[in-house]
């Protein structure tokens, strides 16, 4: 019994999908940092002369406003359009890195909408509770992968920065606009060799957390057992129902065939009841149909009631499986049915001379 309660079992789709419904989801903070960190450097080289611009406009209008006699709304004024010309610099960044974090989550949990995650829970104010997650084993390996990170990081951009240091007394012999373009290249190396490293921890966390999160969701076998029992429990009650349609379905049908017109047969296994007012229908309708036992029962409750009965197999088999109850027949069967209701309406004729 103690090993059926061990979690030992993959989640099932449903165990999944409840998770998410919690808001429990994969998630790697790794993969959304690293490609924050990409939207970011990439719009620092997109918008740098936009950025450049824009500051020289806010110290000229410092500058301005400096050789002007301050007041209190002189102050407040400048103050509000300073701060505006700043939201709007740095609005592409924000709206970027915005933009960047809800992709990232998409892409590693697909698109959720849950209230549930970010719901009040008075458990979540338990003191003890809170410091036993506060320095759980998760935590602690969480801060050793953090310091790792940043440590590796730094030891790469300086063994990195080193190698360029040879290069330093050349380069100081250039002109300016030179230096400056030596420094961009260099500058752009040391970001690419830190965006690989940082791709790789994204990755190494992504494998870590997509480990961690399945797990955390793993079942035991009596928990397999029991939401297949749910699942075939909830089937039975689906199958119940249909029956009892199906049976409704019957009743009717049944009920409407004393007032069909002719039953077409194949003649053993097929029987299609259909009734045909000209007056208020196009074409004949399909009352009743059955195989086998319920075409011998339409056949008999047909015969009670003195409908005629036709044989005509390759007709038969087209109105059982290509008509639905209750439907008119589609105009490509109308040449046969003509045929039919004549034989129908030589029946009734001599039915007529024959009755006394």
């Amino acid at each position: 019994m103690a090993d059926d309660q061990e979690k030992t079992e993959a989640p099932t789709p449903r165990k999944i999908e409840k998770a998410r419904e919690e808001g429990n989801v994969l998630k790697s903070p790794d993969v959304n940092a690293f490609l924050g960190l990409v939207v970011g450097l990439t719009l620092v080289f997109l918008c740098f002369n936009f950025w450049v611009k824009g500051l020289g406009g806010i110290f000229e209008e410092i500058y301005q406003n400096f050789q002007q006699d301050f007041t209190r709304a002189n102050a407040m004024s400048v103050a509000i359009s300073l701060a505006l010309e700043i939201l709007y610099l740095l609005a592409p960044i924000f709206g970027a890195l915005m933009l960047a974090g809800v992709i990232a989550n998409i892409a590693q949990s697909g698109f959720l909408l849950t209230g549930k995650a970010i719901a009040p829970k008075l458990e979540k104010l338990n003191f003890i509770s809170g410091m036993k997650n506060l320095i759980s084993m998760k935590k602690i390996l969480d801060g050793f992968l953090i310091t790792f990170k940043v440590m590796t990081a730094f030891v790469i951009a300086f063994f990195v920065f080193i190698g360029f240091m040879h290069e330093l007394t050349t380069v100081s012999l250039f002109p300016l606009g030179d230096q400056m373009l030596w420094f961009r290249d260099k500058a752009i190396i040391l970001i690419g060799v830190l965006l690989a490293f940082f791709l790789v921890m994204a990755s190494v966390d992504y494998l870590i957390k997509r480990y961690q999160y399945f797990k955390s969701l793993r079942m035991s076998k009596q928990e397999v057992k029991d939401e297949f029992k749910n699942q075939e429990g909830d089937q039975q009650v689906k199958g119940k129902i249909r029956s009892l349609m199906f049976q409704a379905a019957r009743r009717r049908m049944m009920q409407n065939l004393p007032s069909a017109d002719v039953v077409v047969t194949n003649p053993t296994h097929y029987a299609v009841a259909l009734r045909f007012d000209s007056t208020k229908e196009r074409a004949p309708r399909v009352l009743a149909k059955g195989v086998d036992f319920l075409a011998q029962r339409i056949k008999e409750i047909a015969t009670e009631h003195e409908i005629p009965i036709i044989e005509d197999p390759p007709l038969a088999r087209t109105l059982y499986k290509d008509v639905d109850l209750d439907m008119e027949i589609p105009t490509s069967l109308y040449e046969a049915m003509v045929r039919v209701l004549k034989q129908v309406y030589l029946i009734n004729e001599n039915k007529k001379r024959n009755s006394p």
